[in-house]
């Protein structure tokens, strides 16, 4: 009985509620409309108090009649006199209740007369929408709003600003507030202590808008703002350089776990075999259509697993270029042992007769390869943008170097490849098949080479003539880092990438790239071996 009293109560409160509360809304939406209707009546002078008003009431509704003030698109209907916003359709318009938005009838245009307006209105439009924006509930739209100040340098904004600032609780939104507060004090009259306050807020925002700001005051400025001004956008140009070194060295880090995925393969087959293999490149080019074929197939059928279509690829990759690769070397490399020069030039033609394969198959223009949204995007640390897609290659790049070494130091096939490695003979008079593990080897050494392709068809254009941007850059790699030696693939390949863009501002893509090939050339004729090179009584001899 008690329970039903109470259910009782509860529904008669909710029902007053009902009858308060939706009274109190209409009322309120149609104070709004009548504010938005004053701003056809009386001149300019009484529209700039309607344009105060609307901005007074905190209420972002009214910001499309502001928007279509300031555009010259609010019109007032001859009967009736409302204000409304209007769309020309031909001969006609349409008309657009500034409040709710919502289309209405079609008139003819004289049915309605323009709200005229003037560069002082339009200025009073803008200060309205910018204060109206910076109370916005969605922190997204203050941030714009502060943003937009803050290139404006509007000293009319400074009050606004305040009032803002001092109602924000979104930290990252007050820190732009103030940032654009302190580029209109320096636009103002306001006092010395004021304006180098500004100067030290914008010093502490650093960047490029900030330093380009204190600058052009320092032009205007003279005494002590002058010299702080000139100061501070001196340090900031000190802080500037170190992110742009800091981003070179990413940039180089970035190349350098492409080189490492495209050598690391090569490195293998180089190191045991002593094959020089030209069409290692291509190994690179099928496992990137490999990534084409079967995000084409997911497209087609499974739509719902393109953003897993990446780990799909990578197995497939590597078991489509590795068998290839012991395809290659039972067919045609184990006859050439022994014979470098016709080993080149075999691996030579096979690279041109896989080029052709995959024209004459998928055609000679570039193929499209999605990238997943995981990997799209960028984040920033201070001054510095690191991409995703480029952040994944580096870790997959490191990843794939760690599982290949576990496999070289702990599996007994990594055991017996160490051994060929060391000394062929011996190895063989160990029992060890010499000739298998110079297959599974170039199967290997290609298989990682259809992996790098899978990451690289992120970032390069996947086309019949993908792996020929890597090849000489690939044997540069593994020659400077230590022929075999996997820890010397890593550091050459780091070394070459960072060297490369450290270099290309200075001495452009194509020169920065011959400096680097003449730096090796001279290295090797001091060590010969590289950087690592491996021990044993075969590579000894």
């Amino acid at each position: 009985m008690m329970t039903s009293f109470k259910t009782r109560i509860s529904l008669l409160l909710f029902l007053f509620s009902l009858f308060v509360t939706v009274p109190a809304v209409q009322a309120h939406a149609d104070a709004l409309a009548d504010k938005i209707n004053a701003l056809a009546e009386g001149g300019f002078n009484d529209r700039e108090k309607a344009i105060n008003a609307l901005a007074e009431t905190g209420d972002t509704r009214v910001i499309p009649a502001l928007e279509a003030l300031g555009d010259a698109r609010l019109y007032q209907q001859k009967l009736g006199g409302k204000v409304v916003i209007v769309e020309e359709t031909g001969s006609e318009f349409k008309l657009i209740d500034p409040l709710t938005l919502e289309a209405g009838e079609t008139v003819a245009k004289g049915a309605v007369d323009k709200i005229k307006v003037n560069n002082r209105l339009r200025r009073a439009v803008r200060d309205a929408l910018g204060g109206l924006q910076l109370r916005s509930k969605k922190p997204a739209d203050r941030m714009a709003a502060a943003e937009d100040v803050f290139k404006s340098k509007d000293p009319g904004a400074i009050p606004l600003l305040d009032k803002a600032i001092e109602k924000e609780t979104d930290a990252a939104v007050r820190k732009v507030m103030l940032e654009a507060r302190a580029t209109a004090v320096l636009s103002s009259d306001l006092d010395e202590d004021a304006k180098l306050a500004a100067i030290r807020i914008l010093t502490e925002r650093s960047g490029r808008d900030a330093r380009s700001i204190l600058l052009a005051f320092a032009n205007t400025a003279e005494g002590k703002l002058k010299t702080a001004a000139q100061d501070a956008a001196a340090l900031i140009e000190r802080s500037l350089a170190a992110w742009a070194t800091a981003q070179n060295v990413w940039y180089g880090l970035s190349l350098g776990s492409v080189l490492l995925l495209a050598a690391i393969g090569l490195a293998i087959t180089f190191g045991v075999m002593g094959v020089i293999n030209m069409a290692h490149g291509e190994m690179v080019m099928l496992g990137a259509y490999t990534t084409f074929v079967v995000q084409d197939v997911i497209r087609t059928s499974y739509p719902q697993l393109f953003e897993v279509s990446l780990l799909i690829s990578i197995p497939l990759a590597f078991l489509v270029a590795g068998g290839i690769g012991v395809a290659i070397e039972r067919g045609i490399i184990r006859w050439l042992y022994g014979r470098p020069l016709e080993t080149l030039l075999a691996t030579w033609g096979i690279s041109l007769a896989l080029q052709q394969t995959v024209r004459s198959i998928f055609g000679p223009t570039n193929q499209e390869v999605g990238t997943p949204d995981f990997m799209s995007g960028a984040f920033e640390i201070g001054q510095m943008t690191i991409t995703y897609n480029r952040l994944y290659i580096l870790v997959f790049a490191l990843v794939v170097l760690a599982v290949l070494m576990l496999v070289m130091k702990r599996t007994p096939y990594g055991l017996q490849m160490r051994a060929v490695t060391q000394n062929r003979r011996m190895a063989g008079a160990m029992g060890i098949r010499t000739d298998w593990v110079d297959a599974l080897t170039f199967g290997l050494g290609s298989g990682i080479a259809g992996i790098a392709g899978v990451a690289l068809s992120q970032i390069d254009n996947v086309s019949p003539n993908l792996g020929q941007s890597y090849i000489i850059d690939s044997f540069m790699v593994v020659v400077f880092g230590g022929v075999g030696n996997l820890w010397g693939t890593l550091v050459g390949a780091m070394t070459l990438g960072v060297a490369n863009k450290f270099l290309e501002p200075y001495a452009g893509a194509v020169l920065g790239k011959i400096v680097v090939l003449v730096f090796i050339i001279l290295f090797i004729q001091k060590k010969p071996r590289g950087m690592f090179a491996l021990k044993g009584r075969a590579v000894e001899a």
